[in-house]
């Protein structure tokens, strides 16, 4: 299991959009020089925050704005917007255990709870950090820089 680089990559697009906001217009262009990657992609992410209702995007004139306070979207809310899980399990099992082997017949009882237990921990972990403290970190950073 491996979570995509579009959790990350929209983590750094709302630090983008925070610390350029007063500077440039922040648009998918520049964002996908800062992440390294194609517009398309970068919109398509843009997408995904607009629909999960964390920022508000202005086609044409550029602009982004969340529709929060940076404290109020957590990493979770980020990562719920982009890697939606299905059914709400973030482990998939596999298919048809057999029902014939012993191992087969109880792999659900022996993993369940554990891999419930496991993403609930995730989840829990990933609403502690929100987007202010990336704003706060990053205010450190540049003005060590300056």
């Amino acid at each position: 299991m491996q979570i995509s680089s579009r959790f990350t990559v929209a983590l750094h697009i709302l630090t983008c959009v925070d610390t350029f906001k007063d500077d440039v217009k922040v648009t998918s262009d520049f964002l996908a020089g800062s992440i390294g990657t194609n517009p398309v992609i970068i919109r398509k992410i843009l997408t995904q925050l607009q629909s999960a209702g964390l920022i508000s995007v202005a086609r044409g004139t550029g602009g982004i704005v969340p529709t929060r306070e940076l404290s109020g979207i957590s990493f979770y809310d980020v990562y719920e917007a982009i890697e939606p899980v299905e059914d709400g399990d973030l482990f998939r099992f596999h298919e048809n255990p057999s029902p014939q082997c012993p191992v087969g017949r109880n792999i659900h009882d022996l993993l369940d709870e554990k891999l419930k237990s496991i993403q609930a921990a995730m989840e829990t972990e990933m609403k502690k950090y929100t987007i202010a403290d990336l704003h706060a970190e990053m205010q450190n950073i540049l003005t060590k820089e300056a």
